[in-house]
C-alpha cells in the first residue's frame, strides 16, 4: 500500500475485506467507480478528456490533462523526489487521493516510501455540512480581521481542537475563544500571578503528544484562573513568572498576550 498505517480512516487494519471499505468512501471522494471505460471500479483516472475552460494539451491520447492524482504525483517527484518526510492534508485525502498518488509514484519509479509520514487533519464543518471549496460554504480568516475580531480569538477557535478532531464552526466557538483570551489577558496583567514555571514543561508535554493543542491551552486556563483568584501561597510578586507564562504562549502556541504586540 501506499499510505501505511491509513490513521482513523478506517482502512487500516481491520478494515472490511475485500475491498469494501475503499468501495464505500470512493463515490463521495471523486472516485467516479461507475465512469465508462473502467477496468475496475477503483481504477484510477489518469487521464481526462478536455473540457470546457480547463488547461488541455495535445497528446496520441487525445486533448486532456492528467487526473488529479497523478497531476500530484508529478509535482512531488519534481520538487521533492522518492521518500520525502512528510505527506499531509485533510482526513478526505487518505483514500484515494493519497493512496493512489502513492501508489503511482512507487510503480513509475520503482521506490518507496512515497512519504516517510502521513499527518491528516479532521473536517472543519458549517451549518451541519463540511466546509469545501466546491459549495462554498467557508469562512475566512481574513474577512472575521476585516469585521474586526481579534487574530488572536481565531487561533484559539482552531487550537481548541485537536487537529485531527472533526469539528463545527460556529459564532459559538469564536466567542467563547475571545472570552478565553480575555482571560488570559486579564491574569498576564496582575501585578501578581500564580506560579507560571510548571507551564512551559507542561505545554512542552502536551504539544509532544500528537500536538494535543486542547491539553496545552487548559495547561494555561489553570495557570490563569489561579491567578485570577487571588489565592494562594505560591503567588510571584515579581515580572518574571508572568513573563515566562506570555513567552510560551507566543513561542509555543503563537498566541501574543500584549494586545500592543498582536
Amino acid at each position: 500500500p501506499g499510505v501505511p498505517g491509513l490513521g482513523g480512516s478506517g482502512l487500516g487494519p481491520g478494515s472490511p475485506p475485500n475491498g469494501a471499505g475503499e468501495r464505500g468512501l470512493f463515490p463521495g471522494r471523486g472516485g467516479g467507480p461507475t465512469r465508462p471505460g473502467k477496468r475496475d471500479p477503483l481504477g484510477s483516472l489518469l487521464w481526462r478528456g478536455e473540457r470546457p475552460g480547463e488547461p488541455a494539451w495535445d497528446t496520441p491520447l487525445g486533448r486532456g490533462r492528467p487526473g488529479w492524482h497523478v497531476e500530484c504525483t508529478a509535482i512531488a517527484l519534481r520538487y521533492l523526489g522518492m521518500g520525502f518526510d512528510v505527506q499531509g492534508g485533510g482526513s478526505d485525502l487518505v483514500f484515494p487521493h493519497h493512496e493512489m498518488s502513492a501508489s503511482l509514484a512507487q510503480v513509475l519509479t520503482g521506490e518507496e516510501p512515497f512519504a516517510h509520514a502521513y499527518v491528516y487533519h479532521g473536517m472543519v464543518g458549517l451549518d451541519g455540512e463540511k466546509m469545501s471549496k466546491s459549495k462554498g460554504n467557508l469562512v475566512f480568516s481574513a474577512q472575521l480581521r476585516a469585521d474586526g475580531v481579534d487574530p488572536m480569538a481565531i487561533r484559539l477557535a482552531v487550537l481548541s481542537h485537536h487537529y485531527r478532531e472533526d469539528w463545527e464552526w460556529s459564532s459559538q466557538v469564536l466567542r467563547d475563544a475571545q472570552e478565553r483570551l480575555d482571560r488570559w489577558r486579564a491574569a498576564a496583567a496582575r501585578p501578581t500571578c500564580a506560579d507560571g514555571r510548571k507551564v512551559l514543561d507542561e505545554v512542552r508535554a502536551a504539544l509532544a503528544s500528537d500536538l494535543d493543542t486542547p491539553a496545552a491551552l487548559a495547561c494555561v486556563d489553570a495557570w490563569a484562573e489561579a491567578t485570577l483568584a487571588d489565592a494562594g501561597p505560591d503567588r510571584h510578586d515579581h515580572a518574571h513568572s508572568r513573563d515566562l507564562v506570555v513567552d510560551v504562549c507566543d513561542a509555543l502556541l503563537g498566541v501574543q498576550l500584549r494586545p500592543d504586540a498582536a
